[in-house]
C-alpha cells in the first residue's frame, strides 16, 4: 500500500463518473458531500472546509484489481456499493471505522494506472480534483447515471475469429518474408528474476509465441529459435538465423537491474549497425511505449550483444521491461500485458516489412 496524499480539503465533494452534469451528493454527517468523476477520468472532490483528508493506492492483488480510496472524518450513514464500468469495476461508500468515512474506486484488473503521476490539485477554497486514468475505453450507461455513452471504436471490439482480431496490424505480401523470433534463455537458463520468482525465460518465451501467431495471420513466415524450455547456446541461435536466410531476426528478453532496484523500470530495443537495424528497432520500441504507458523510454540503442553483432540479416534486442522494476514486473506478471507487448513487437515488425516491401 502506498499512501501518497494527505491534505486539507474543502466543503464539498463531486464524483462525476464519466458525465460532467450528474452530481452525486452525500447525506451523512461526514465530511464527504458529493462526488463525481469527469469524462476525461478526472475525480473532482468537494468536502467541508479545512478537512483533513487521507487518500491512498494499493495495487492488485488476487483478491481484488489496483485501488484508490479517500478518508474522510465523519461517519456516513448509508454505505453502498456502484457497479462500474470502463475501467472501473465498482465505486464503495462505507465507513471502515467509526468515525470515518471512505470512498473506494476499484479498477479492473486490466487497466494499468500510474499512481505515482497522480497529484491532487486545489481549484479554490472548496475544491479539489486528480486526474487517475486516461479514458481510453468505450463506455455505456450504467446504475444511477453514472455514465454516458460513448461511440465505440470498432477496431477495439474483440470477435470470435480470433484473439487478436481487434488488433489493426498493419498487411504485408503473403510467403514474402522470413522472421527469426529469439526468446531469450531456457532450460537451466532461466536469465533474470524478478520480483515474487518472475522467470525470464517465462515470460519471453509466451511473448514469442504470441508474437509468431500474430505473423503467422498475417502471412509472414515465423521460425523460433526454441519452443519449449531447453538448453540453447548463443552460436545454434545466430546459426539457425543464418542458416534460414531469415529476412529479420528479433531477440526478445526482459531486464533485470543491479541490486534489484524496484524504482528501476522502462524499455528499450539494441541494433548492431545498419540503417535497416536501426529501424526495425525504432518501429518496435515505439509500439512497446505505446502499450507500456508510464514505463519509461530508454530508448534505441546500439548493442554489441552476440546474437545481433553475428547474425548476418538485420537483427535487434528487445528488452521488454524490468522484472526486477516495480512498475514493469507487476504487467509483466501478466498475461494480458504480454499480449499486448507481443501485438506492439508484431506491429513494429510488420510496418518494417512493409516499408521496406
Amino acid at each position: 500500500m502506498i499512501k501518497f496524499l494527505e491534505n486539507k480539503l474543502f466543503r464539498y465533494l463531486f464524483f462525476f463518473l464519466f458525465l460532467n452534469s450528474s452530481i452525486l451528493p452525500v447525506k451523512s454527517s461526514s465530511d464527504l458531500a458529493a462526488w463525481a468523476i469527469k469524462n476525461n477520468g478526472v475525480l473532482e472532490l468537494r468536502t467541508k472546509s479545512n478537512t483533513k483528508l487521507k487518500a491512498y493506492f494499493q495495487k492488485a492483488n488476487q483478491i481484488s484489481g489496483d485501488r484508490f480510496w479517500v478518508d474522510f472524518p465523519g461517519e456516513l450513514k448509508n454505505p453502498r456499493t456502484i457497479k462500474g464500468n470502463g475501467p472501473i469495476k465498482e465505486i464503495r461508500l462505507g465507513k471502515p471505522n467509526k468515525g470515518k468515512t471512505r470512498l473506494v474506486i476499484e479498477f479492473k484488473e486490466e487497466i494499468y494506472l500510474k499512481p505515482l503521476t497522480w497529484r491532487l490539485v486545489g481549484l479554490d477554497q472548496n475544491r479539489w480534483r486528480i486526474k487517475l486514468f486516461d479514458p481510453k475505453y468505450p463506455f455505456k450507461k450504467i446504475g444511477e447515471g453514472l455514465v454516458v455513452k460513448r461511440k465505440v471504436n470498432q477496431n477495439l471490439i474483440r470477435t470470435k475469429k480470433s484473439d487478436y482480431s481487434y488488433l489493426k496490424l498493419p498487411d504485408v505480401k503473403q510467403n514474402k518474408f522470413l522472421v527469426v523470433i529469439d526468446p531469450g534463455h531456457g532450460g537451466p537458463d532461466p536469465g533474470a528474476i524478478g520480483i515474487g520468482g518472475i522467470r525470464e525465460t517465462d515470460v519471453v518465451l509466451e511473448v514469442s509465441k504470441i508474437v509468431k501467431n500474430l505473423l503467422s495471420e498475417k502471412g509472414v513466415n515465423v521460425r523460433l529459435t526454441r519452443i519449449n524450455e531447453v538448453d540453447l547456446g548463443l552460436p545454434p541461435r545466430v546459426s539457425f538465423a543464418n542458416n534460414t536466410d531469415a529476412d529479420i531476426f528479433v531477440s526478445i528478453h526482459a531486464n533485470a537491474s543491479r541490486g534489484k532496484r524496484r524504482d528501476i523500470n522502462g524499455l528499450e530495443t539494441f541494433y548492431y549497425r545498419g540503417w535497416r537495424g536501426r529501424l526495425l528497432a525504432k518501429k518496435i520500441q515505439k509500439q512497446i511505449l505505446r502499450v507500456s504507458p508510464g514505463s519509461p523510454d530508454r530508448g534505441v540503442k546500439q548493442g554489441r550483444f552476440y546474437v545481433i553483432k553475428n547474425t548476418r540479416m538485420p537483427a535487434v534486442l528487445v528488452e521488454i521491461g524490468f522484472l526486477t522494476g516495480r512498475l514493469d514486473a507487476r504487467r509483466l506478471e501478466k498475461t494480458t500485458h504480454r499480449k499486448r507487448l507481443a501485438y506492439a513487437i508484431a506491429k513494429g515488425i510488420l510496418e518494417y516489412l512493409y516499408k521496406i516491401g
